[in-house]
């Protein structure tokens, strides 16, 4: 969404930030997103390093469940009259969106909420999640704030080690959507911050470990699938499985080649857990069992993620402008949703269901049209292939119209992202350092137009 011009909070300065009124499910699945995992109405600062929430109205809406919340910061001090007069239009906007049939009762009677954590369990309660487990996800949000605001690494290392508990999966998790959100926003001191620390979670925990060897075992076991190529058969698979060092590189092998873990490649295992003896059938009958184990997690996690995806499909086709409802919520279009607008044109050519194949083909135009990377991208990709720096500067001064801070902004949310993904990954590693070179000297030009 678009970035609204504000004043830091603390320091006044004027910086970018989301800051977004109405949540219409109905209208816009995408922005309960945005609600719940806090890109929307969050202030960021990059001069003094605030990083707190707006104080700003809010009405969440979703007619499936029957929801109409509202929320006004008491520290705005707005008496009861102003506050319905800030309110109401946006509700009315709500109702307006909607068909007459699918207006209920419930559009007459918002639910005020006094304070904005009470307006989220309620939208989480309605999902199915406990007030113990939102509970505990406040619990690692505050810890993440804390670990944010030490400087230093000793100080972080003893917070750490008292909260070990809480830095789980749904930690990581958390963790690793604040850092998109982050990146998306263009902080960059506060994305250097966050790559720090996420350095020292893996290192300094139990479960930083094992997510660090899973990511570890997940490279190697690509490797050894790639340099298979085509050759790739079941019975290599399972040799591959059987060589395994280690739990983690079956799991790997299972998450890649699930597809070639069928009946045939159980069969081709139990013949040799049948030919085996003593400890080596022992063993073969283990890593069996932990392969089945671990298929039945990937088809239910698989089965859950198509279904979401689904349910989020089906949604902007019930919307009566499928391409604007599409293009309104690109943001929830993931590889699955991708992939199961494809199976339902499928389904929909086969079945000659023509009203429902024009909206399809809608979606599928927005989404391809979106796909396309902007010319800055296109731009930046041929300024890499530059071969020194007078070809670079010849190309930068041919496009010259180009050479803004928009330009600059694009270069820096690079830089950013690759140095998150280097770690271990040399090739990363490399194109983050010809990226620092590009923006070092596109900066450069930009700041000589400024001054004139």
């Amino acid at each position: 969404m678009p970035q609204t011009q504000i004043s830091c909070p603390r320091c006044r300065q004027t910086i970018a930030a989301n800051v977004e009124q109405l949540f219409d499910v109905t209208h816009e699945p995408a922005s309960k997103q945005r609600l719940l995992s806090g890109q929307s109405n969050r202030a960021m600062c990059p001069h003094c390093g605030y990083d707190g929430r707006l104080a700003t109205p809010v009405v969440y809406h979703d007619n499936e469940k029957e929801l109409l919340l509202t929320f006004f910061p008491p520290e705005l001090g707005l008496p009861l009259n102003e506050q319905e007069r800030m309110i109401g239009p946006l509700i009315k906007q709500v109702v307006d969106r909607l068909p007459p049939e699918k207006r209920k009762g419930y559009l007459f009677n918002p639910v005020a909420n006094f304070t904005y954590e009470s307006m989220i369990e309620t939208i989480l309660n309605k999902d199915g999640i406990s007030s113990e487990m939102i509970k505990a996800q406040q619990e690692r949000v505050v810890l993440v704030e804390k670990l944010l605001q030490m400087t230093s690494p000793d100080a972080r290392l003893e917070l750490i080690k008292q909260n070990e508990k809480i830095i789980d999966e749904q930690f990581f998790g958390m963790f690793s959507r604040i850092a998109q959100s982050v990146m998306q926003g263009g902080q960059e001191s506060v994305a250097r911050s966050l790559i720090e620390l996420q350095k020292q979670l893996l290192d300094e925990t139990a479960f930083g470990r094992q997510l660090k060897e899973s990511v570890g075992e997940m490279e190697a076991a690509t490797k050894v699938l790639q340099e298979a190529g085509r050759s790739l058969t079941r019975e290599k698979l399972l040799d591959f499985v059987i060589e395994a060092k280690s739990e983690a590189r079956i799991r790997a092998y299972v998450s890649l080649a699930r597809g070639g873990m069928d009946y045939t490649f159980f069969q081709n295992l139990t013949e040799k857990i049948e030919k085996a003896e003593g400890e080596e059938k022992a063993r073969l009958e283990s890593i069996r069992e932990k392969v089945l184990g671990f298929v039945a997690d990937v088809d239910k996690q698989m089965e859950a993620r198509l279904k979401q995806a689904q349910d989020f499909v089906e949604s902007i086709l019930a919307q009566d402008d499928v391409a604007k409802a599409t293009q309104e919520n690109l943001e929830g279009f993931s590889q699955d949703a991708a992939e199961v607008v494809n199976q339902m044109l499928r389904q929909a050519s086969e079945k000659n269901d023509y009203a429902r194949m024009g909206k399809l083909q809608k979606m599928v135009q927005v989404l391809q049209e979106a796909s396309a990377p902007p010319p800055e991208v296109a731009f930046i990709e041929q300024l890499l292939q530059a071969p020194d720096g007078a070809a670079l500067d010849k190309m930068l001064t041919e496009n010259d119209a180009m050479i803004n801070q928009e330009f600059v902004d694009a270069l820096s949310g690079l830089v950013t992202q690759m140095e998150t993904q280097g770690g271990e990954n040399p090739e990363a590693k490399d194109m983050a350092g010809k990226l620092s070179e590009i923006y070092k000297v596109v900066l450069k030009r930009v700041m000589k137009k400024n001054m004139g």
